[in-house]
């Protein structure tokens, strides 16, 4: 059982800014409520542009974390842009690898890149919530099927399975004290589609949010990106992917097709899709492209044999399930479920 989380902000900064203190104090409530001893790491809290202009310092929460005895879970405060520039003070002396230890890693978004590092090193995370998108929610409480797998992870310190959601909800524009207390509309869930192969498929799961992995190959967003990336070999060879899902979804910029389709042929292109037993792909944000993202997935990938899971309740899209990377799933179309071992 969890009791002891400590929360860093290993992208953004936004946390540590005064005009999301009243979001921060409703999730410290709620974390508490759940018999949690909540500690903010020493520089989550000193804003957005002391975060983005000290990646050492970010680098250091997270190592502390790792290390400390007394903490039981890392939760990532939200997602951002830039976590890749932890990497020289992750790995170029093996801090990292020394550090890594079997407590639970907890986020999103671009903290893809940070579950990359870890798997790197061999530990086992989760993906799919974080701080202020999750533990914060505006309404009176978390979401619903949100807090369900929260809880379980702290309860538990694993997930067993998950299901789709009956629900979606469309996502917010407007984050203010005047917001609190209020829902957003919610729409019928599809549930788990099947686009193409085998309904039943097994492996450990990895992967995360395809804009993050994107910017591994290319330098659109950051010139230095795809360099210290390779140079710390961050994107696992094709060996590693064999036998493994691949988890995608889409961020809140709701890429284009276009931007869409380019990513999945930089995945193709290092042998990913003939390595992988599947693909789980996560419900886009508001369902926008969702239909040209669906064809696109089956065009590219050109693998009929290859089994693709759309609309999974992971990532950018609410709410949220829980995914643990690195453990032997097993995943049922027909039954609507994914069973963790």
């Amino acid at each position: 059982m969890v009791k002891n989380v400590a929360i860093v902000s290993l992208s953004s900064g936004i946390m540590g800014e005064s005009f999301v203190e009243f979001e921060k104090n409703i999730g410290i409530k709620r974390l508490e409520d759940f018999g949690l001893n909540v500690r903010f790491m020493p520089h989550a809290l000193l804003g957005l542009e002391y975060i983005k202009d000290h990646p050492e310092k970010r680098a250091l929460d997270l190592l502390d974390a790792l290390r400390d005895p007394d903490i039981d879970m890392i939760l990532c405060a939200i997602g951002g842009d830039d976590t890749y520039r932890l990497l020289p003070y992750l790995f170029e002396n093996d801090e990292l690898k020394e550090a890594a230890t079997d407590k639970i890693f907890l986020g999103f978004s671009d903290t893809t890149i940070n579950h990359f590092m870890l798997h790197k090193v061999g530990m086992t995370t989760f993906y799919g919530q974080a701080f202020l998108p999750d533990v914060c929610e505006l309404a009176t409480d978390m979401l619903p099927y949100t807090k369900n797998y929260f809880q379980e992870l702290i309860a538990t310190g694993t997930i067993h399975e998950i299901t789709p959601s009956d629900v979606w909800y469309e996502e917010r524009t407007e984050f203010s004290p005047e917001k609190v207390g209020t829902s957003t509309p919610s729409h019928p869930n599809k549930g788990f589609e099947l686009l193409q192969g085998p309904a039943t498929f097994s492996g450990k799961i990895l992967g995360g949010c395809i804009d993050s992995m994107y910017d591994f190959f290319d330098g659109e967003r950051y010139e230095d990106m795809p360099v210290l990336c390779r140079k710390y070999h961050l994107f696992p060879d094709t060996k590693d992917w064999e036998g493994r899902i691949i988890l995608l979804e889409t961020s809140e910029e709701k890429p284009s097709p276009e931007k869409f389709k380019k990513a999945l042929e930089y995945l193709k292109s290092t042998g990913v899709f003939e390595a992988v037993s599947g693909v789980l792909v996560g419900k886009p944000q508001n369902e926008i492209y969702a239909d040209e993202y669906k064809k696109l997935l089956v065009e590219v990938i050109s693998n009929p044999k290859l089994p693709i899971i759309f609309n999974v309740n992971i990532g950018h899209a609410t709410p949220r399930c829980i995914i643990p990377f690195g453990v032997e799933a097993v995943v049922d179309a027909n039954n609507q479920i994914i069973r963790f071992k």
